[in-house]
């Protein structure tokens, strides 16, 4: 398992007028733990990119449990529960408060699309070395 951790200050303009987060504004907050967590890997969406691989989003699940309220600092946890088996990858986000109270769970699930036919492709080699060591079978 692949875990990271970033933390982002609730900006006025995301708010509603409620000064609640905007619903629709969670993902954003998915997609930068996201590219944080591959920044932690030493590996950037770019580097992808520049190897002919996108990541589209082809699934969001999200459920709300506690709003997140202007100028909060937010901690964004980030894991990869498995290694990626195809040409799916998915990223679990737990969004928590300053007091540590989860607010919001999601999954995002990506496709690895090499950018010049547009198919789906598998897990791009780089990517695989630096996620494997965190995913190597224990023996008993």
């Amino acid at each position: 398992m692949f875990s990271s951790i970033t933390t982002i200050r609730v900006r006025y303009g995301e708010t509603d007028q409620m000064g609640y987060l905007y619903y629709g504004n969670y993902g954003l907050y998915y997609e930068v733990g996201r590219a944080e967590a591959i920044r932690e890997l030493g590996f950037t969406y770019r580097e992808l990119e520049e190897q002919g691989v996108i990541m589209p989003v082809a699934e969001l699940n999200v459920k709300y449990l506690r709003p997140a309220l202007y100028d909060d600092l937010i901690t964004v946890k980030t894991t990869l529960r498995e290694m990626p088996k195809s040409s799916k990858i998915q990223f679990h986000s737990e969004l928590y408060n300053e007091r540590n109270e989860l607010l919001n769970v999601g999954v995002t699930t990506l496709v690895f699309i090499d950018m010049k036919t547009k198919q789906k492709a598998g897990l791009p080699e780089e990517l695989k070395k630096r996620l494997t060591p965190f995913f190597k079978e224990t023996s008993h």
